[in-house]
């Protein structure tokens, strides 16, 4: 298997990136054409949800305390039986909804359909001893294994034969293979192509992690909303909003303040550690790994001026790995082949993408990327509830928050990045009131939130559903990553060390997420 995954990477590694740039700079002229065509315009905006998850033991078939909640490799076998999508990590799982129409029934099917095709999931992986977990990061390696040895092991394969040692150094014909990265060749061709330089190292607080691969960016999980507008010329209008609310929804949203124990550095506290702790590390994660060397694919984006600017500066960045395109196929977005594979590594914390199989399912949307894993199905839906319905009700009201400068709008991303709802957030009313009161700040954006789902067709009753679990993070300044600090100081105050602490805080997490995941909300944990 390894041989055969190291000669497709060969095959990546040998396409010509200058040839494949210069492709993806036609294939862009040939979107913008399309734009002036009309070709991804649609009478309705559209919604859709990628939800990423990780697997973990339930204890159930070995000794509860060794195994219990500890990290799991997913058999390739299960994919096709949950109909979920392989991600990074062999311990990962993706689902991605089937895009609806923006309106009452499409969001009440995209609630069902996670909700149907998560319960589908958790019947098949129960009979494997294994569940489904939604979260930010996970903390709790595989059994017998420590978290950095998960993450570091890797072989070296040559044309000829396989090293054995993740000490040697590759050839001329060497690739360098993640043992447990999933065999999808475009993130093991990113470890070899010299666009990456190893080491990939992670920078976060007290964290001491260096990979020869991009494996470490297997330790976060992730929901991501999103929006398709009904005009493609919209689109840099609704990219600068998407910029104003990504502080304030991340700020909502923290869940990983914690990584596994061991990838602390030696002889850091317990008590150094919770207070310098970010809230959001994933946020820190995925951009180091990825702007390893002198690559910066990971970055909060500038506004746009007009949407054949996304398209340049998506055919215009840096080329990681310039995958072999097939270029005779039957899809609508098959006349722009290259172009559409840099979509996957074109990673800003908001992307807009163009794309679809079809004339008539041809659009230009936004993907909203900064939120890690949530702690229940209805907390995930009230994130694609309250980001759709924002992207609907900001840019038809002409909301002012559009005038809050980008760095200010920068700077709210990565305040709330490190402290969560304790962040000094700045915001602009529908009034035009500058401010940084955070009662303030959430009444005008949830309330426009809601007045966007209501503009869309939901129920004044559904849309104050929808958004419910948001609205009880800000009562009660409680987020999914606060609530795990506080236990973790909890427990190190009553005597644990802090890897006792970080485990059973993860273990309580999961054993609540088993109870309420489908129906309930994090409101309900006690």
């Amino acid at each position: 298997m390894e041989r055969t995954l190291a000669d497709r990477v060969r095959e990546v590694l040998a396409v010509d990136a200058d040839e494949f740039a210069q492709q993806a700079a036609q294939d862009a002229e040939v979107v913008k054409s399309l734009l002036r065509d009309g070709a991804f315009d649609n009478h309705r905006s559209v919604v859709g949800l990628e939800y990423e998850f990780y697997a973990a033991a339930d204890g159930r078939w070995a000794d509860e305390e060794a195994t219990d909640c500890t990290l799991m490799r997913v058999p390739r076998r299960l994919f096709d039986l949950i109909d979920f999508e392989k991600e990074l990590g062999l311990h990962n799982a993706e689902m991605t909804t089937s895009p609806q129409p923006f309106n009452g029934y499409g969001m009440a099917a995209q609630a069902a359909e996670v909700r149907s095709h998560l319960q589908n999931a958790r019947d098949c992986t129960k009979a494997e001893g294994m569940r489904l977990v939604s979260d930010g990061i996970w903390t709790i390696p595989p059994a017998g294994e420590t978290a950095r040895e998960y993450l570091t092991d890797s072989v070296v394969v040559s044309a000829e034969q396989s090293s054995a040692s993740n000490r040697a150094e590759p050839g001329d014909d060497g690739v360098r293979v993640a043992v447990n990265m999933s065999d999808a060749v475009r993130y093991h061709a990113m470890s070899n192509s010299g666009a990456i330089d190893p080491p990939m190292t992670v920078d976060a607080p007290h964290v001491d992690l260096e990979a020869d691969t991009v494996m470490p960016e297997s330790l976060i999980t992730s929901i991501q909303p999103h929006y398709q507008m009904s005009r493609a010329t919209d689109l840099p209008r609704h990219h600068t909003y998407a910029l104003r609310i990504a502080g304030p929804l991340l700020a909502l949203g923290v869940n990983a303040p914690f990584f596994p124990p061991d990838l602390y550095a030696d002889g850091v506290d317990a008590e150094t550690i919770l207070e310098d702790a970010y809230m959001e590390h994933r946020i820190a994660v995925f951009e180091s790994v990825l702007n390893a060397g002198s690559a910066e694919k990971v970055t909060f984006p500038q506004d746009l001026g007009t949407v054949e600017q996304a398209v340049d500066r998506i055919a215009g960045d840096d080329v990681v790995v310039p995958i072999p395109v097939e270029e005779d196929g039957d899809r609508f977005d098959d006349q722009f082949p290259t172009f559409r594979a840099k979509h996957g590594t074109y990673w800003r914390w908001v992307r807009p993408v163009f794309g679809g199989a079809t004339r008539s399912a041809a659009n230009a949307r936004i993907e909203f990327r900064p939120l890690p894993g949530q702690p229940t199905v209805s907390d995930t839906v009230a994130f694609l509830a309250a980001f759709a319905g924002l992207m609907e009700q900001l840019p038809r009201q002409g909301h002012p928050v559009d005038e809050l400068d980008w760095a200010t709008a920068e700077s709210n991303f990565y305040a709330a990045m490190r402290e969560g709802l304790d962040a000094d957030l700045r915001w602009i009313t529908s009034d035009g009131e500058h401010t940084t009161d955070i009662d303030v700040l959430y009444d005008d954006l949830l309330e426009h939130a809601s007045a966007g789902l209501q503009a869309a067709g939901c129920s004044e009753a559904a849309a104050e559903e929808y958004l419910a679990p948001l609205w009880y993070r800000v009562d009660e300044r409680v987020t999914p990553a606060s609530w795990k600090v506080d236990r973790v100081r909890s427990r190190v105050a009553d005597g644990d060390s802090f890897a006792d602490a970080v485990t059973a805080t993860k273990r309580e997490y999961v054993h609540e997420q088993g109870a309420s995941l489908l129906q309930g909300t994090f409101a309900d944990w006690d």
